[in-house]
């Protein structure tokens, strides 16, 4: 049997999909707790990474040893870093990068990884499956984009921050999981995507924000991630 895996990072991200499964049972391996059940009658199994790139390799990885996988969903909240993106608005990756992944001593750009290259491509039948989603939902009252995902190993705060990564990467916004779950799912030839909501928006004090809008970007990833796998 195989399974869509479901990636997350914290637990408000992973309660609110869990109100959508069906027929849940648990597995674990080492600490992590796989969440087995149905989401729209399709097999799932969704587990709890822990914040940061490593807590996410290490757990995409074991989710891939120990499931048969038909693909991969990265989903959570994020900061928006494109000046047009509002808080609860949506990115569906079409690729991934690390911004914070740096040889340019060694003459390459930043964000190039040796084996990989400068940006993670996710999987483009899902991509166009998204949106062929996205034509068939006519009422909303925030954003669903297309657009590139920057990971880093830390919290976005700082305004300066923000407008660098946005220029060099041309990144829609920022997490701190996204591209080294697809990195692993790239190297283990898995099929990735990413859906990310925006809790936040880096401004010197967004932290406030962020906890304000965990829930509510939680729930739109959760209810996105249902419409997707209702068509798929």
């Amino acid at each position: 049997m195989k399974y869509i895996g479901i990636v997350v990072a914290m637990d408000e991200e992973m309660q609110e999909i869990l109100k959508l499964m069906e027929s849940t049972e648990t597995k674990q391996v080492y600490d992590l707790k796989f969440i087995i059940g149905k989401i729209k009658n399709k097999n799932c199994v969704i587990v709890k990474s822990g914040v940061g790139k490593v807590n996410a390799a290490r757990t995409t990885q074991i989710l891939i040893d120990n499931f048969e996988l038909e693909f991969v969903i990265n989903t959570g909240v994020a900061g928006a870093i494109n000046h047009l993106l509002n808080i609860g608005d949506v990115v569906i990756a079409k690729h991934v990068v690390q911004h914070d992944f740096d040889i340019t001593a060694f003459g390459h750009s930043k964000g190039y990884i040796t084996g990989v290259g400068e940006k993670i491509i996710c999987n483009r039948e899902l991509v166009e499956e998204f949106e062929k989603m996205l034509k068939n939902i006519e009422e909303r009252i925030y954003n669903i984009k297309i657009g590139i995902v920057a990971s880093g190993d830390i919290f976005c705060t700082q305004i300066d921050m923000k407008n660098k990564i946005n220029a060099k990467f041309n990144a829609d916004v920022v997490d701190m999981e996204c591209a080294s779950v697809g990195q692993v799912c790239y190297l283990d030839n898995i099929p990735f995507i990413s859906v990310r909501c925006i809790s936040d928006i880096p401004n010197g004090n967004n932290q406030n924000t962020y906890d304000e809008n965990l829930k509510l970007a939680s729930k739109r990833c959760a209810n996105i991630i249902s419409e997707f796998l209702k068509l798929h």
